[in-house]
């Protein structure tokens, strides 16, 4: 088991791997300001971390807090409101309060995250890989909060703002853009009826 909590000092992440009475703790330096979010993978084995002061999103290796993957953009101010990793651990969903929902693709080149929760390294990339644009984006109101993760369909992520209103999204892996909206509810209407 990983647990993932908030260091003492600014920018820290403490990751703790709890197995079989074994405690293993590891302090990562994850920005120069405060976390805002973190998401852990559903095995537990990356680490997705973003500041206070941007949208600048980092992804770490859990095993030896190893800098993997920057995403997004340093020089753009941001209030980041959830990330979220896919169950494969191949897409990071990020919703932010500049009226946009983004989908990035974390491409980890020739390095892989082993059984043992080791790296595997071909040397052929540096260290980690950059990438600035999101794979895909879908529109909601700015300044209001909004959480995302992913869908049980493939490919698809789930997005419910504190105006109640719904949105389940379809992106296109093979190219970047627009999501496609699915669906859309508001659960604050007073006609809308859950059944049971």
């Amino acid at each position: 088991m990983v647990l993932v909590c908030l260091g003492l000092n600014k920018g820290e992440v403490m990751v703790k791997h709890c197995l079989f009475g074994l405690r293993r703790e590891r302090l990562i330096k994850a920005h120069d300001s405060d976390v805002a979010c973190v998401a852990l993978s559903n095995n537990g084995k990356l680490l997705a971390t973003a500041s206070t002061n941007s949208m600048l999103f980092r992804v770490f290796a859990t095993s030896d807090g190893r800098l993997l993957q920057e995403l997004g953009k340093d020089s753009i101010r941001a209030e980041i409101y959830s990330l979220c990793f896919s169950s494969d651990a191949k897409w990071l969903a990020v919703s932010t309060n500049k009226g946009a929902v983004h989908v990035f693709s974390l491409n980890m080149g020739p390095r892989s995250i082993g059984t043992d929760g080791s790296e595997q390294d071909d040397g052929i990339l540096p260290d980690y890989f950059s990438s600035g644009r999101s794979m895909a984006q879908f529109r909601v109101p700015e300044d209001m909060q909004h959480i995302v993760v992913f869908g049980q369909q493939k490919n698809t992520v789930e997005i419910i703002g504190m105006n109640g209103r719904f949105h389940r999204c379809k992106f296109d892996p093979m190219r970047s853009g627009e999501m496609t909206q699915m669906e859309c509810h508001n659960f604050f209407q007073p006609d809308f009826a859950v059944g049971f």
